[in-house]
């Protein structure tokens, strides 16, 4: 895999982890240090500001379904994901970040990858927007959605596209 000479170790170690995980996510042991929150859980850490939550659904799930209030938008399905998701990384701050999709599958999938290429432990909020055997999901606990629109709008500058 080759990378442009601008990106820094932990994106190298990012990509290089991403392109292994895909072949090797079957044989993959969970890792010891996955830490799992439930939609109420990420809600309430969010609404404190204690919490960044990124949503790596597809464009077309975000506007099916809206998003979480307060999350950000970074899809795992569109170019310059990794790129994104150490720009993200860094505006988080002190605050722990978390990542959510639909049932969990692809949350707990980046999760992995992240713990393999050594970056800051996230958190998986397994559940999901949907819901899971983890848990009845983002919208059916009833917690605040809101459209694609309006999260493009509050994503900061650093993380929008174009």
């Amino acid at each position: 895999m080759t990378l442009p000479p601008e990106t820094t170790p932990l994106t190298r170690r990012l990509a290089l982890a991403w392109g292994g995980a895909f072949t090797l996510w079957p044989l993959a042991a969970w890792p010891q240090t996955a830490e799992i929150w439930s939609a109420r859980q990420a809600d309430e850490a969010l609404t404190k500001g204690d919490l960044v939550l990124l949503d790596i659904r597809s464009r077309r799930e975000w506007k099916s379904t809206g998003l979480a209030k307060g999350a950000w938008p970074i899809s795992l399905h569109e170019d310059r994901f990794l790129e994104r998701l150490q720009t993200a990384m860094q505006l988080a701050g002190e605050r722990r970040l978390a990542l959510i999709c639909a049932t969990g599958g692809r949350s707990a999938y980046v999760q992995r990858a992240l713990a393999s290429a050594g970056a800051p432990p996230v958190i998986d909020i397994s559940e999901g927007m949907l819901g899971s055997p983890a848990g009845p999901g983002w919208i059916r606990t009833g917690l605040p959605v809101v459209p694609l629109e309006e999260a493009l709008a509050a994503l900061p500058d650093a993380l929008r596209e174009g």
